[in-house]
């Protein structure tokens, strides 16, 4: 005899949000999280973030087929007696499962190998304009190809931290490894730390990372109320030098962007030395150091500090371009304020994302992410299919009445721009609430 379902409801799963008592439904079973929580490849933060709630879409997302069947040894016994699915998830799973049946999660092309030619043949250039010329000018053209190749190197080590691009995940960890600590200086343990959250609560004001650049920036006006950072557990004093820098912040946005690498450079030291457990630090220390072996011994192969400056300077203002890209893609988009939730998956990735339209010749430029709200549905989809399932995901954001915004490079920086130099008028309104700055009212009123 068949052994009789039990069943909770969903309020009694979302008591089970404590340690030791971690509790998620994904397709209305439900599954105990408690101890897998520490060895989650994903990190702790997604879980935490969700727990308590279903999960399907999410899950659907960020895992392979084969993680179904890990889920067996979680099972609870219980099941969710008032399990509903909205037309909006029904339609996004539906959709996950016939790209799974076409094979484009599985298909990889030979972006991967093309984008590695391309580093090897930059860097080979890197070196010989530095090491074989002497002018100037050849220095120069090896400091724009070094932003170029650092660029092309953050691709690879995106599209590594979401799906396996190698033959197997020990040279898929390798890739990481290579492309992101050994090649830029950046911490692949970081990116994967503060973007697995970002993926999760894209454009949440108070959870996604992405967002929360006081005192420097600010996209929304309530930052103003010096907010606590979910993700980074504190406050985001919005104080006299965050008033000052925020006010000004549509002037100095591209200048920030050319030293944008300064910054993650910093996060990434903050991150390995902290207390905080970091999977594979001894690796990643060793990939870090490689970085700063070999980047500064270029640099000082230069004849003159002025030269040396002008190297870095440059090499540095190329990959703003990047920078501004992911700004771009999100900065002027929806925003929302507290957890990300499990119901609304679909709905608030099409909220907060802005895709960047281009020519199928430059998508090697963008690395996919100009499909960006495609690859926030989609993480480990490979970016040689993004354009192909983009005019699919268009239909369903119509057939839902939801947004699907997508627009030229320009369209995209005025739009940026013009958030920011909106966020700014408020910030010096601020500072003086009964004297109204006459320069954003006359914007405001005339457009």
């Amino acid at each position: 005899m068949a052994e009789k379902k039990k069943y909770i409801t969903h309020d009694d799963l979302r008591n089970h949000n404590k340690p030791g008592d971690l509790w998620i439904s994904i397709q209305g079973k439900v599954y105990d999280v408690s101890d897998w929580i520490n060895s989650h490849p994903g990190g702790d933060t997604i879980i935490l973030n969700l727990v308590g709630q279903d999960v399907t879409d999410a899950f659907t997302a960020f895992h392979p087929g084969t993680a179904w069947h890990r889920l067996d040894s979680l099972f609870t016994g219980y099941h969710i007696g008032d399990y509903q699915i909205s037309e909006v998830s029904r339609d996004y799973r539906r959709m996950a499962t016939e790209f799974r049946k076409l094979g484009l999660f599985e298909s990889k092309g030979h972006n991967t190998l093309y984008t590695l030619s391309f580093i090897a043949a930059m860097f080979a250039g890197v070196l010989y304009g530095v090491l074989a010329c002497d002018s100037i000018v050849a220095h120069q053209i090896a400091a724009a190809l070094l932003g170029l190749l650092w660029i092309q190197s953050a691709y690879i080590g995106h599209d590594s931290g979401h799906y396996v691009i190698m033959s197997n995940q020990k040279y898929n960890r390798i890739a990481q490894l290579i492309s992101g600590n050994c090649l830029t200086g950046i911490s692949i343990a970081w990116w994967k730390w503060t973007h697995n959250a970002h993926h999760l609560a894209c454009n949440s004001l108070d959870y996604d990372p992405d967002l929360q650049h006081i005192p420097v920036f600010a996209v929304s006006t309530k930052f103003f109320n010096s907010m606590t950072s979910r993700f980074y557990d504190r406050k985001l004093t919005f104080d006299h030098v965050a008033r000052f820098l925020i006010s000004y912040q549509h002037f100095t946005y591209y200048p920030v962007m050319c030293f944008g690498r300064v910054n993650l450079f910093v996060q990434t030291f903050l991150l390995l030395f902290s207390r905080r457990e970091v999977e594979d630090r001894v690796l990643n220390f060793a990939g870090i150091l490689v970085f700063w072996t070999w980047f500064p011994l270029l640099v000082y192969c230069l004849p003159t500090w002025p030269e040396r400056f002008l190297f870095v300077f440059t090499s540095f203002t190329v990959t703003a371009l990047q920078h501004i890209q992911f700004t771009l893609n999100h900065f002027a988009a929806d925003v929302y304020m507290g957890p990300p939730t499990g119901h609304d998956w679909f709905e608030k990735q099409a909220a907060g994302t802005l895709d960047i339209t281009c020519v199928p010749y430059m998508d090697w430029f963008y690395g996919g992410l100009q499909f960006q709200l495609e690859h926030h549905l989609f993480p480990r989809l490979p970016r040689c299919n993004l354009r192909k399932v983009a005019p699919v995901v268009q239909e369903l954001c119509k057939k839902h009445k939801l947004p699907y915004r997508s627009m030229s490079w320009w369209e995209a920086n005025k739009l940026t721009v013009r958030t920011l130099k909106k966020a700014a008028y408020r910030a010096r309104d601020k500072a003086n609430p009964v004297v109204k700055n006459l320069v954003w009212e006359a914007l405001n009123t005339h457009g």
